[in-house]
């Protein structure tokens, strides 16, 4: 089982760590554009996203994949960023 999770880079990180993070580098009216459901776009709040994640397993596939995008463009931007020139 633990070799399983090993490549999982969701592994140990919470929904609310992942909308945090989300939240913190779109802002609420980027992540609205980037999936366009109502508890993003009109009075955001943790709190509300959250419980809607929650009980729509079609909108937290959605958050889970953007998130783990955002990892792999920040770890592929951190890399280029550290080679020496």
């Amino acid at each position: 089982m633990k070799e399983t999770q090993l490549n999982n880079p969701l592994h140990g990180i919470t929904l609310e760590g992942i909308l945090n993070a989300l939240v913190l580098h779109y802002g609420w009216d980027g992540l609205g554009q980037q999936i366009d459901i109502r508890c993003f776009n009109f009075e955001p709040s943790i709190a509300s996203s959250l419980k809607f994640l929650r009980r729509t397993l079609w909108a937290r596939t959605r958050v889970e994949s953007l998130y783990v995008n955002m990892v792999k463009q920040q770890a592929s931007h951190d890399s280029t960023r550290d080679k020496p020139q």
